[in-house]
């Protein structure tokens, strides 16, 4: 298992990666690796067909003071992509109040192949469209995201 942290409250835009900048666990595999902060390359490297990993997000996040108060989300993406099963949505009352997200996935990569995987602050307000989401958020030091191999 391998596990990223953030080291400090951050601001992060919509549709913006979350910067995990320090290594909590590292891969000693060499199937996960840091490419940029906040995003891991996760490696096919198998004997099979594919390898599959679980990767969980996980962090608490508000919006910022002078924020427009609208639900807001954290998501899993693959090479840029956001998966929808791991969309997690929190609603807060007021600017800078915080709540809990923690959101898994699994990703299967097929043999000899590698992709990308982050966290990202998405669209929470897409049941709504009459409703713009907040331009950023507030993502609090100790959000994390781990990527264990399970086949």
């Amino acid at each position: 298992m391998a596990e990223y942290v953030t080291t400090s409250d951050v601001l992060v835009a919509l549709n913006g990666t979350i910067p995990f900048n320090s290594v909590s666990i590292p891969c000693n595999t060499g199937n996960v690796i840091p490419a940029a902060p906040g995003v891991l390359v996760l490696k096919g490297n198998t004997t099979n067909r594919f390898a599959r990993y679980r990767v969980t997000l996980q962090g608490n996040i508000a919006v910022p003071e002078g924020g427009d108060v609208t639900p807001i989300a954290l998501a899993i993406t693959l090479d840029g992509v956001v998966l929808p099963e791991s969309v997690a949505i929190f609603t807060p009352q007021e600017e800078e109040e915080y709540g809990h997200i923690n959101t898994v996935a699994t990703i299967t990569i097929p043999c000899g192949c590698c992709m990308s995987v982050s966290g990202t602050y998405a669209d929470g307000t897409e049941d709504d469209p009459s409703t713009t989401p907040t331009p950023s958020i507030l993502v609090r030091r100790g959000a994390s995201i781990s990527v264990e191999r399970i086949a």
